[in-house]
């Protein structure tokens, strides 16, 4: 067999966790910069470090033929990633051919442009991160973002046949009172909600533990109105997943810090600089770009992360604490 020709073994780490769920970071660039992902004035890659679009599809290529089935394109934000298109159409040919399903997640500030490009791919549901619906609360969580632009995006999106489902992160002092019109915006939208706490992910303006807050207390004034109820359903992510009374919402959680759901972990993270990252929450890495470019045994480097796959990260947040990691969420890709 080449050094650079793909194995069809399946991939599992040291823990025997079956890893079938692939994160593309196609970009480390946002246009939005909001306060608890990055710092206001951020340095990005140079073009000379960041995989091409041909790499990008070659490498997710390998991992689908090595049994992933699930990849959900992230940034940054990948819509800002010129030939997002190209890549699209490349990996939602393979759907149907080892890939059961392409995914996306995006801030919807460019959706408008993009949805009817993703549905011709075949992606069939996307992830959109929103805070909040007042239009104040948006622009200061997102320092430049307009909300407008973002719901109009979510109606693209769903006229061209997308299923839509909102990530809210829940952020003490910032949006506690958004989650009951946010669930109520959800219903007569036709889409779902998913809440997540805030991670300790490179360094912001903002400290951390002023605004990090459990979901179980973040959940409280539904759970005073309505009965939460948990439900079986796997979409090959974290989150649990409840039905709601008196709603046709489905609710999820994403507990990293309070309910730690790692020996679960299914996925492995790709940079857009090449790099696998094995945990969100560690440092610990293997770079496929340089094997790639000179044809050196990629498929022996990825089984080397796999070997190095944590078992847990260290996410603690603590006014004392320091982030888990140096780099932003936007460079390893959510």
């Amino acid at each position: 067999m080449a050094a650079n020709s793909p194995r069809s073994d399946a991939l599992t780490d040291g823990y025997g966790r079956r890893i079938s769920y692939l994160r593309l970071s196609v970009t480390d660039r946002c246009d939005l910069r909001c306060r608890y992902c990055m710092a206001e004035d951020m340095s990005f890659l140079p073009k000379s470090a960041v995989l091409s679009i041909e790499e990008m599809g070659d490498l997710a290529t390998r991992f689908v033929a090595r049994g992933v089935r699930r990849i959900r394109l992230t940034g940054g934000e990948p819509l800002v990633r010129r030939g997002i298109d190209t890549l699209a159409m490349r990996l939602g040919a393979l759907i149907g051919d080892g890939l059961d399903e392409l995914t996306l997640t995006t801030n919807a500030m460019r959706l408008s442009d993009h949805a009817s490009m993703l549905a011709a791919a075949g992606v069939r549901r996307i992830n959109v991160s929103l805070d909040t619906l007042d239009p104040q609360a948006f622009r200061h969580i997102t320092r430049v973002g307009d909300l407008s632009v973002a719901l109009r995006g979510i109606e693209a999106a769903r006229m061209a046949g997308l299923a839509v489902k909102i990530n809210m992160v829940a952020l003490a002092g910032l949006n506690e009172d958004q989650l009951l019109p946010m669930l109520g915006w959800c219903a007569a939208n036709g889409c779902d909600l998913t809440l997540i706490e805030t991670m300790p992910l490179g360094e912001v303006a903002d400290d951390r533990s002023d605004h990090y807050i459990p979901l179980h207390q973040f959940v409280a004034p539904l759970r005073a109105e309505r009965a939460i109820s948990p439900i079986v359903k796997r979409t090959g992510g974290p989150a649990r997943y409840f039905e709601v009374e008196d709603s046709p919402v489905t609710l999820g959680l994403i507990t990293p810090l309070s309910d730690n759901f790692c020996a679960s972990c299914n996925r492995i993270r790709l940079t857009v600089e090449g790099r696998i990252y094995m945990c969100l929450g560690q440092d610990d890495h293997v770079d496929l770009r340089a094997a790639l470019r000179e044809g050196d045994d990629v498929d022996g480097l990825i089984d080397a992360a796999l070997a190095g796959k944590p078992l847990a990260h260290d996410f603690v947040i603590t006014r004392e604490s320091q982030p888990a990691v140096a780099r932003h969420m936007s460079a390893t890709g959510g």
